[in-house]
């Protein structure tokens, strides 16, 4: 079955719909790697096993988890492929499909794309036919991308992304490294080539929408009977375009709070690591909060019509005008909003809704505080589909994250280098922080504390108001939801409370980052919450001469830049004299805690620390 499934998926791949076009079948084919695909996977559960205070899930749960961490999109295929046109423009599937071919079945962790046409927005031009990187990489051996779902339905080819894409790579062998940031993901080149890129406008600075109405603007019936106009479709476009193509490779924006907040990919190596999300929202709930924050990134950041019942409470922008703004240039005729009747926005989408009864396009279903918010659901909603239990799926990705291994780090340990290192992370004072099994103390830091740029911490400030006490369905409810569900509160001491106001931004305060675990260095560069600290192998200096060049950055160099003052001043000048990086918060100020020799501590002190941190869990 599944040789007959990759079959059908190079097929769509490289002849696009035309071969099915006078047929009613549906397919879809997502790469699932066998245990000979992975790197190390003798070690998966070797750190899981170590550890006696973390939800670990059975053996099923984990294994139906990691299934469903490479195939399940929940069905945001239909988001960003008939609604934002991510492979409509410049980015095909057909043009994908040539690429992989191309490799041989030899594996890559860059896939390179020939242009379908040419592209502009901001500052990047890509001429058609021109190769150009897309961070997708692809296993030896597989004939399709890392975490890409294709699926031919009603006619026409799409494809979506499951947690894979983001959170495993390829090593220089082809072998899959599980839960392993995909540092050189090109997501916001991805979306910008998209037809409909205007679809993820609540991940830009947008001061004001009505600055983008024009005398082609259509108008549409607003929730309270008055009459407002949409952006103008070009002018809009061009706009978020704009913002979106700013993003650093490895980086996503991952709250809708009209600010351009980028962070670096995490690793999913959730096992001691908790809180979850770089502001640490993710704290309570099934295995400490991990499927909350898994549920934030499926129901939110991969579905934005999922918001619209939000929308006016959140971002002050009424119901159909942003259904409106979302839908009025859709890639698929199917959702696209014409205005040509008298219909509101969301008439018009509750007739082509593909998951009726919840807001948005994914498979989704109301949650227990439906449809005001909560520390379990940013959006109100929870990720789930028909035939599992309520939670099933999200717990069963968290049992599978808990029971990951840190992939060895590829450097030639000495172990005396290593030692000198430890006792100078003591000295130091790294260890007040990082210390434990996990190399972490589990708290929030306050920004004031850390000195780092504040904003993507205050990202989920704006749902203060439409936030209700976290509620959980009892266990074993199933989806779809019967009626009158039962639920029952989740009770928070008030210390719980006061932490979870702080990561959410709830306080008067410039709110907070999590005290990350230091296991996964040597494969995270670059470094703090926005990605700023980074430096190439030989000497390039920031995000601009390095991942702006197509450059990763180097872990040593970049390592040494987050404990060395006088190297991280330059990264931070580096950053801050280019614009673009400066306006979606990339800076890479903050956590100034030097080893060096403002502190007493010698290259050779300083060199060792490195050692140890980039080594600890070889």
């Amino acid at each position: 079955m599944r040789k007959l499934l990759i079959v059908f998926g190079v097929i769509m791949l490289i002849f696009g719909v035309g071969i099915y076009a006078m047929t009613n079948v549906t397919i879809d084919y997502a790469f699932v790697p066998d245990n000979e695909d992975i790197r190390e996977a003798e070690k998966r559960t070797k750190i899981a096993s170590m550890s006696n205070d973390v939800e670990m899930g059975t053996p099923e749960q984990i294994e139906l988890g990691r299934k469903l961490f490479y195939e399940e999109t929940f069905g945001n295929e239909v988001f960003f492929s008939d609604i934002l046109g991510m492979f409509n423009g410049p980015l095909t599937l057909g043009n994908i499909g040539k690429a992989i071919l191309k490799l041989n079945g030899e594996g890559t962790n860059n896939l390179q794309v020939e242009a379908y046409e040419d592209f502009s927005a901001g500052d990047i031009n890509i001429k058609k036919g021109e190769l150009f990187d897309t961070g997708l990489d692809v296993a030896k051996g597989a004939k399709t991308p890392v975490g890409f779902k294709v699926v031919f339905d009603e006619g026409s080819l799409k494809a979506g992304v499951s947690c894979a894409a983001c959170h495993a790579t390829v090593d220089s062998k082809g072998k899959i490294m599980e839960g392993v940031p995909n540092t050189d993901l090109q997501i916001g080149l991805s979306l910008a080539m998209g037809t409909n890129t205007a679809a993820y406008f609540t991940h830009t600075e947008l001061e004001d929408i009505k600055r983008y109405i024009s005398q082609h603007s259509m108008e549409v019936d607003t929730s309270d009977g008055t009459k407002a106009s949409l952006p103008d479709t070009e002018k809009f476009e061009k706009f978020v375009d704009a913002e979106i193509i700013k993003w650093p490779a490895g980086s996503n924006d991952t709250t809708i709070d009209l600010h351009n907040n980028p962070v670096q990919i995490p690793d999913a190596m959730t096992n001691g690591d908790r809180p979850f999300g770089w502001s640490g929202q993710g704290q309570i709930g099934p295995f400490n909060g991990i499927s909350a924050a898994i549920n934030n990134a499926h129901s939110q950041n991969m579905d934005a019509v999922s918001a619209s019942e939000i929308s006016k409470y959140t971002l002050k922008i009424d119901k159909e005008v942003y259904l409106g703004s979302i839908l009025q240039n859709a890639a698929n005729p199917k959702y696209r909003y014409d205005g040509k009747s008298s219909q509101k926005p969301s008439d018009f989408f509750a007739k082509v809704d593909p998951t009726p009864g919840v807001p948005g396009v994914n498979r989704l279903t109301k949650s227990p505080t439906y449809p005001k918010t909560s520390y379990m659901t940013s959006v109100g909603v929870l990720s789930s589909s028909a035939g599992y239990k309520v939670y099933e799926q999200l717990d069963a990705m968290s049992a599978y994250m808990n029971s990951l291994s840190p992939v060895p780090s590829g450097i030639q340990k000495n172990n005396e280098k290593a030692e000198k290192g430890e006792r100078v992370f003591t000295k130091a004072g790294c260890i007040s922080c990082h210390a434990g099994r996990f190399a972490t103390s589990n708290k929030l830091i306050p920004v004031e504390e850390l000195k780092t740029n504040g904003s993507r911490a205050k990202g989920f400030s704006g749902l203060k108001s439409y936030h209700d006490v976290p509620k959980v369905y009892e266990e074993g409810t199933k989806v779809p939801l019967p009626e009158n569900p039962k639920s029952k509160i989740i009770h928070t001491t008030p210390e719980q409370e006061q932490l979870l106001r702080l990561a959410w931004g709830f306080t008067e305060t410039k709110g907070a980052y999590k005290t990350i675990s230091l296991y996964n260095l040597s494969r995270s560069a670059p470094y703090l919450h926005d990605g700023g600290v980074s430096v190439g192998a030989n000497g390039e200096i920031g995000v601009t001469e390095t991942i702006l060049q197509g450059k990763l950055p180097d872990p040593y160099q970049s390592l040494k830049a987050m404990v060395d003052s006088r190297l991280r001043e330059k990264v931070i000048e580096s950053n801050t004299a280019n614009n673009d990086l400066s306006t979606v918060n990339v800076t890479g100020k903050g956590h100034s805690f030097w080893v060096d020799e403002t502190t007493g501590f010698s290259e050779s002190e300083q060199d060792a620390l490195i050692h140890y941190l980039l080594t600890i869990t070889d």
